[in-house]
């Protein structure tokens, strides 16, 4: 089993706020707060070998949120065909303890998925596109042009619902068939969501290999076209480069970061992507420059350890793997 245990999380109390909080990184470029939107209960668990119960995913949801987290992504509303691991989503949606004030979005693919959403008691949904012609071919079986024209009647419906719908784009930053992705194609994506509806767009790093320099290049096109106000950042961290990425994002003056507990997740559509960045290092990395995030980190690990532990596996969380030593 992997998990800290009682006496490993009372001494990382001392060494988180010896070190992590020593000074404010500040000269005024970064955001005073920022927003973690927890995706490791839909993004992260969609693709796991081992199935998780209904129970296991209400119980992660519930520990989430009483770690501070403000949006936790519940759950999805995609066919069973294609993502077996989440066809508990209406039970999963009607079991969890919602709390005042806590968002929980759902990922809804069509106009189907959006009424069986509806009828679970869904507020907010989630829909997904790319920057990439070949992974949305790969990833929804239609063009980019094709899937704006389905969310067009997705977004419509849910708002007509009283419903918000926040948007993803793929592949900004790179695309595992087609390569570098033009930052324009990103941008004219998302501000076509924008104009629909969408709340937020998230920009993800769906496979891992963006840089910061290649982030700053795409968000300086984005933010031609959208304020920054309406943006998130969804970065994985398959080479290394998520929290750099995060990093400038928040230069940039975005203050909503996706990220998943323990890193779980990966994309299962695009080969040797791995997980999410961890929202613990997430946390960590904001705690220390000064940055509120509402988040208990030492509950946060917690969960982390309680899901890891499910799944019997070691947390991908760095900053999880290094408090466990003291």
């Amino acid at each position: 089993m992997f998990s800290c245990c009682a006496r490993s999380l009372v001494r990382c109390r001392v060494f988180y706020r010896t070190f992590a909080n020593q000074g404010v990184i500040g000269d005024g470029t970064y955001p005073q707060f920022v927003k973690i939107v927890e995706v490791g209960p839909r993004d992260g668990l969609q693709n796991e070998p081992v199935k998780v119960p209904t129970n296991v995913k209400v119980e992660l949801i519930n520990r989430l949120v009483a770690a501070g987290l403000c949006t936790v992504e519940a759950t999805s509303f995609v066919s069973p065909k294609w993502v077996p691991q989440l066809a508990d989503g209406a039970e999963v949606l009607r079991s969890i303890d919602r709390k005042p004030g806590i968002r929980y979005p759902v990922l809804v693919p069509n106009l189907k998925g959006l009424n069986a959403a509806i009828n679970a008691g869904a507020e907010e949904i989630a829909v997904f596109g790319a920057a990439s012609e070949s992974f949305s071919l790969k990833n929804i079986n239609c063009s980019i042009d094709e899937s704006l024209l389905r969310f067009s009647d997705v977004i419509k419906e849910a708002l007509s619902h009283g419903i918000r719908v926040r948007g993803y784009v793929s592949c900004v930053l790179g695309c595992p068939y087609e390569g570098k992705i033009n930052p324009h194609k990103v941008a004219k994506v998302a501000s076509a969501m924008i104009d629909m509806g969408c709340y937020e767009i998230s920009l993800g790093d769906t496979i891992g290999v963006g840089t910061p320099g290649e982030m700053d290049t795409m968000l300086t096109e984005v933010t031609r076209l959208i304020p920054v106000s309406n943006l998130a950042v969804h970065c994985h961290n398959t080479y290394g480069q998520a929290l750099a990425n995060i990093l400038m994002a928040l230069q940039h003056g975005v203050s909503v970061v996706d990220s998943s507990v323990a890193g779980l997740g990966g994309c299962p559509y695009a080969k040797g992507a791995s997980g999410n960045v961890a929202t613990e290092d997430v946390v960590y990395m904001l705690h220390g420059m000064g940055i509120e995030t509402g988040v208990d980190l030492e509950k946060l690990i917690e969960v982390g350890n309680y899901i890891s532990t499910f799944l019997n596996r070691p947390t991908a969380s760095k900053v999880a793997c290094a408090l466990s030593k003291l």
